[in-house]
């Protein structure tokens, strides 16, 4: 068994599909489909979304220092790929997919109600990377569906809401279960009688 070499690309795979909400007048709120998004601190909380300069988002986010990330589902797929492939200077695109929203607490930019999880993100930084410019934003607020929070631990079930990730130019949901983190290295425990 033989391995190619190919051109340096993109090939960090799967990554989250998730809609991006941005504007705060009326006139402003669109959504952008982005696969390039990840978490980048926990202390804050910061994250990141890169975004090419000739897309119509772009200026909405870079006027208004903020957006915010609304993660995707099975049942939101549709609206996500269209969300990525038609333009908010030619649709509305909340509109259009039926998608409601509302002002979000803390940064005052649209969130996608139909959404599970929304982060409420103020852009701290800009960084031209070369095809794309990277928003580096601080998560000020999460704002969850109580459909998937467990009433009695308070517990996030974030597998309840089907959520939907980008591979290699096609969408999935998740699979099966393979374990938690740290379950490599847990101690076993001792189910042996003592004497």
């Amino acid at each position: 068994m033989g391995k190619q070499i190919w051109k340096p690309g993109t090939m960090i795979y799967p990554v989250p599909a998730v809609m991006v909400s941005c504007g705060k007048s009326p006139e402003d709120i669109n959504i952008i489909t982005i696969a390039w998004t990840g978490i980048i601190a926990t202390n804050p909380a910061m994250c990141y979304i890169s975004i090419r300069p000739e897309r119509y988002s772009y200026e909405i986010i870079k006027k208004d220092m903020a957006f915010v990330i609304n993660l995707t589902t099975k049942k939101l797929a549709y609206a996500t790929d269209w969300c990525g492939v038609k333009s908010g200077r030619d649709h509305n695109k909340f509109k259009e997919m039926k998608l409601t929203y509302q002002s979000g607490d803390k940064t005052g930019v649209a969130i996608i109600n139909e959404s599970p999880i929304n982060l409420e993100c103020i852009v701290k930084e800009i960084k031209p990377l070369g095809s794309h410019d990277m928003f580096i934003a601080e998560i000020v607020s999460v704002i969850a569906d109580d459909n998937y929070i467990d009433t009695t631990t308070g517990a996030l079930d974030l597998k309840k809401t089907d959520p939907l990730a980008y591979c290699h130019g096609k969408y999935y949901t998740l699979g099966e279960y393979q374990g938690k983190f740290g379950w490599s290295v847990e101690k076993k425990k001792n189910t042996k009688r003592k004497k």
